[in-house]
């Protein structure tokens, strides 16, 4: 799942990012109002994660602007100002929920679980199947021909990538700029490590091996 949050305080972003990330989203991050109304018209997001009170554009008027070019994903308002008045107003201005700063982290998750269930924009990407694999991106549930393949949060994130691209190869660099989010040396072994715990967790059990590595290339979830 992808959340776009488009939120002005350094500290409050990077607290957030962090959170979802470890829970296994992918999160793009926006500070300022215009830069994030552009992001969200055209990054294919499944939720928004928007503050109410943003530079060079309020976060209501961020909201209003999506909602007049119809960009129906689901969004949850942050805000310190949580007077009756305030929350209808938010929503009134499209938002789907309304979270009230200081908030728990915890309540935050829920939320966003909340509105990705219920969002148009996730109808069709709830599940994933890629030959015998099954993917619940909401309960974070994977099956191999119905048997449950428990995976931490980041090798969720990775096994979901290569489900997208089942058949496909994936380079190294593909994996750290969606999986990892970074931008560093392709020579690390971080990937190396994960994707050798999930190949043995995925085909633990199983005659067929799932994940490949194509020398000099990449990998390859080869799901025929």
């Amino acid at each position: 799942m992808k959340l776009l949050l488009i939120e002005d305080d350094q500290k409050t972003a990077d607290y957030i990012a962090k959170g979802l990330a470890e829970s296994g989203y992918v999160v793009d991050t926006s500070h300022e109002g215009r830069d994030g109304l552009f992001m969200a018209s055209g990054g294919n997001y499944d939720a928004l994660i928007v503050d109410r009170m943003l530079p060079g554009m309020d976060g209501l008027a961020v909201i209003a602007a999506l909602r007049a070019a119809e960009v129906k994903t689901p969004v949850l308002i942050l805000s310190a100002m949580g007077a009756v008045d305030d929350r209808v107003k938010g929503l009134r201005a499209g938002g789907d929920d309304y979270l009230v700063k200081p908030f728990a982290f915890a309540e935050l998750l829920a939320r966003i679980e909340a509105l990705l269930r219920r969002g148009p924009a996730s109808s069709a990407t709830v599940k994933l199947k890629a030959g015998p694999l099954e993917m619940d991106l909401l309960s974070r549930n994977v099956t191999r021909q119905g048997r449950d393949i428990d995976l931490l949060p980041r090798e969720f994130r990775l096994l979901e990538f290569l489900m997208r691209h089942a058949g496909q190869v994936v380079t190294r660099t593909m994996l750290l700029e969606n999986v990892w989010d970074y931008h560093f040396d392709p020579q690390t072994n971080v990937i190396d490590v994960h994707v050798s715990r999930l190949r043995q967790k995925l085909d633990k059990g199983f005659d067929k091996p799932l994940l490949q590595t194509v020398r000099g290339a990449g990998y390859r979830l080869n799901v025929e």
